[in-house]
């Protein structure tokens, strides 16, 4: 039987390069819709800021805005109230403006990681047909199916990597939900001692939690994009966005009498309900990632064990 050790390796090494291409483009196209998202995200947030410092400036100013403020309630109040409202929006913008750097971080090497495969799958493909023709002009009837299984193995061999690169992904994005969920359950447990007379030292605690969950929680958005363009690479298709950690409960913990210790504990336990759901649905997407990965190790394992029947026969 004649030996196709040679153009087999070959095979191997253009299917690898060819699926490469193929996963990265699938990446390079979901990151520049990400970076579309993001643009428009940073562009509205930086008109709410434009406006929110208006008002604040206004009713720094004085004038008919702060005239009116005042027959409402407190002068004060009402502008402690404008500039915690602006400073929401202002670390959010922030934090906006971070993700757009991670992501075109991600897109320069993803360009850089497509350099050099545009002719990958044409080379995949001649290699094929110069497989195809030397197996036909042997005569041999095991040539056929030889290739199949070559071709059914280098795409189980891709998939099964991919599967398994995703499944990591998710396992690293739960990870960074779980810091989220820590630092609100510590922000949680400060609010409870907060309403039963915690005082300052309460509020000085809630509020380095907080400043602490709206950290992790960017650090967990990164993860799930990252775990988002893994699942593209595979077929799915998702988007997952963590829940916002309201930050005006930075603002809450100066001004105690804009909101009361209840509302910012109620706040607290909304958000950490979304961030565990969140938590539950990526668990539950890297089980399923990791039945897939086991079935597709079973398929391999079979093509090999046939392949080399055929080869020993």
């Amino acid at each position: 039987m004649t030996s196709y050790t040679p153009i087999d390796d070959d095979l191997r090494t253009a299917r690898e390069r060819a699926r490469r291409l193929d996963r990265l483009t699938a990446q390079h196209r979901a990151v520049a819709v990400q970076i579309e998202e993001a643009g428009r995200l940073v562009a509205d947030l930086e008109a709410r800021l434009a406006e929110e410092e208006d008002d604040v400036s206004r009713l720094e100013k004085g004038g008919f805005a702060a005239f009116l403020s005042g027959l409402a309630g407190s002068r004060q109040d009402r502008l402690d109230r404008e500039r915690a409202e602006a400073e929401v929006v202002r670390e959010r913008l922030r934090g906006q403006r971070t993700r757009l750097q991670w992501l075109q971080s991600d897109l320069a090497a993803l360009s850089g990681g497509l350099a050099g495969l545009e002719n990958a799958r044409q080379e995949f493909d001649i290699l094929l047909g110069h497989k195809e023709r030397l197996l036909v002009g042997s005569d041999d009837p095991r040539g056929r199916e030889l290739v199949e299984i070559s071709r059914n193995l280098a795409d189980t061999a891709a998939d099964l990597r991919e599967h398994e690169e995703a499944r990591q992904a998710g396992i690293e994005a739960g990870h960074a939900i779980g810091q989220v969920l820590r630092c609100l359950g510590g922000a949680r447990g400060a609010s409870t001692w907060d309403l039963i007379g915690g005082g300052t030292i309460a509020d000085m605690m809630e509020h380095g939690h907080l400043r602490r969950a709206d950290e992790a929680t960017w650090h967990a958005q990164q993860a799930l994009d990252a775990f988002a363009r893994e699942l593209a690479d595979i077929g799915t298709h998702v988007a997952p966005a963590m829940p916002e950690v309201d930050t005006r409960w930075f603002a809450d913990t100066f001004f105690d009498n804009i909101i009361t210790d209840a509302i910012k504990h109620q706040r607290i336990s909304r958000t950490g309900e979304a961030v565990a759901e969140m938590g539950r649905w990526v668990g539950e997407t890297v089980d399923g990632l990791a039945s897939r990965s086991a079935e597709l190790a079973v398929r391999r394992d079979r093509l090999v064990a046939r392949r080399e029947e055929i080869l020993a026969g």
